[in-house]
């Protein structure tokens, strides 16, 4: 295989990997009763509890407007709750709830199982080689490289 044939079969592995991923995490969020983003939002909070909202959107990846539906819809269901920040009256951070709470930590306990099965058979140095060539394949995409320089 060259290594354009080579390129276009990591990439194409990748998004496949990615696709078959958000599926599994998918169907357990729906077996729980969450949509995926819920799902996200409530594992981020779950590792770390209270940030400020706007600092969320940036974790999570989403514009404003569309985590504050989700906050919306999540507060109404008794699973977050907003408080104020001090010297900021616009500011919100947000908690989970102890429900919710519960609820995020079986999602963080299926992932860890879920990692631990996928990757089975798979040697620390082989994870770490992957893990690098992801992170400068990322580190790639940011920088906007779509081509070799």
């Amino acid at each position: 295989m060259d290594l354009t044939q080579l390129q276009a079969a990591f990439t194409a592995e990748l998004a496949a990997v990615n696709r078959k991923l958000r599926t599994l995490v998918d169907e357990r969020a729906r077996d729980m009763g969450l949509t995926l983003s819920r799902a996200r939002l409530l594992m981020e909070l779950a590792r770390q509890d209270g940030p400020i909202q706007s600092d969320l959107a940036g974790l999570l990846d989403i514009e404003q407007p569309t985590l504050v539906r989700l906050l919306d819809g999540l507060e109404r269901n008794g699973m977050i709750e907003r408080r104020a920040v001090d010297g900021d009256r616009r500011a919100r951070r947000v908690f989970l709830t102890e429900t919710a709470r519960a609820q995020a930590e079986d999602i963080l306990g299926f992932l860890t199982e879920l990692r631990a099965g996928i990757l089975q058979g798979i040697e620390q140095d082989e994870l770490e080689a992957a893990l690098d060539v992801l992170r400068r394949t990322s580190r790639n995409i940011a920088a906007g490289r779509s081509a070799a320089p």
